[in-house]
């Protein structure tokens, strides 16, 4: 494994963060879920990625138990708040005051720690004052609940506004949470620019695209069974890549990651982590397997000529636009 440091802070991640959504707490069966934790530890993995909202927080749960035991000291874990959890009353939710302490509360709960490594803003709040979201932040870190803050989604001017309060605050706002990868690309025109002057970092998820750019659906064929694809919350996610006409340009990156000596999946992996602004790429996985597959992208080099066929094969159906960023209002 190798790592990289968060921003200008102190903190370092693995290339490869594990992540749990859409996995933990409902696709798989919580000794499934442990037995790839104990893949992310076996391969080098120190970052782990959750959220409260992720299974309406059972997700927070089954990586708390999965990880009883580990030194803490050893590991770096994430998780979020923003969206409602629970019984979704009307403090349930956002980045008021109120939500942020009660949720920090409830994740330290059940994560089975004392304190968060880096705690992330899961959306921006566009019904709350971002001085009043900072304070709680920064009361939190102040307690030692928190030790680096981060945002997820948000846009370039959002990231510009959020650091110069964090720099008044003393809050030490490290990352950007965004999507990423070869088909979608939204945060490369604004957001990496913006970030690299406030001295963030991203650390992305979706590298593969929902598993689009393994390979495994083809133009014209129904999705494998079993696959994010056919997953009832999976495919919400997923559709947006299912048109033949990706599906096609896909399928010319097997021999670009054949010459790479590489798969699919860890030629998209390695493609993110080109971007001297990512620090660490999230994967999710429901067999140990794909954990041990995944992480062999680390420390890949592409060169010039590899990146630009990328680009010329998917050339048409990319999406860079940076307005696809948003938060709910």
């Amino acid at each position: 494994m190798e790592f990289r440091r968060l921003g200008r802070s102190g903190l370092s991640v693995s290339e490869i963060a594990y992540g749990n959504w859409l996995t933990h707490g409902s696709q798989i069966e919580e000794e499934q879920a442990h037995a790839c934790i104990k893949a992310a530890l076996d391969a080098g993995i120190t970052t782990f990625d959750t959220a409260d909202v992720y299974a309406n927080t059972a997700a927070e749960s089954v990586l708390g138990r999965g990880l009883a035991g580990q030194r803490r000291e050893s590991l770096e874990i994430a998780t979020k708040v923003f969206w409602p959890t629970g019984p979704k009353g009307p403090n349930d939710r956002g980045l008021g005051r109120k939500h942020i302490i009660e949720a920090c509360h409830g994740s330290l709960e059940r994560l089975r720690t004392d304190h968060i490594d880096l705690y992330q803003a899961h959306r921006f709040d566009h019904s709350v004052p971002l001085e009043e979201t900072f304070l709680a932040f920064s009361d939190l870190v102040r307690q030692g609940k928190v030790l680096y803050v981060g945002v997820s989604e948000w846009t370039a001017e959002e990231i510009t506004r959020g650091a110069a309060l964090a720099r008044e605050l003393h809050v030490p706002l490290v990352s950007n949470q965004p999507q990423y990868n070869m088909l979608w690309r939204v945060i490369e025109p604004q957001v990496v620019p913006a970030a690299e002057r406030e001295g963030l970092s991203q650390i992305v998820f979706s590298p593969i695209a929902q598993g689009v750019l393994t390979g495994k659906y083809k133009p014209g064929h129904a999705p494998p069974e079993g696959s994010r694809a056919t997953d009832e919350n999976g495919s919400k996610m997923v559709q947006r890549w299912m048109r033949d006409e990706i599906l096609e340009r896909v399928q010319k990156l097997e021999p670009l990651a054949a010459q790479a000596g590489l798969s699919l999946a860890q030629l998209a992996v390695a493609w993110v982590l080109q971007n001297p602004n990512v620090a660490a790429a999230i994967i999710g996985a429901s067999r140990p397997e794909q954990v041990h597959e995944n992480v062999k992208a680390v420390g890949v080099k592409l060169d010039a000529d590899l990146l630009a066929a990328i680009d010329e094969a998917l050339d048409g159906v990319v999406e860079n636009d940076p307005r696809r960023t948003q938060s709910p209002r």
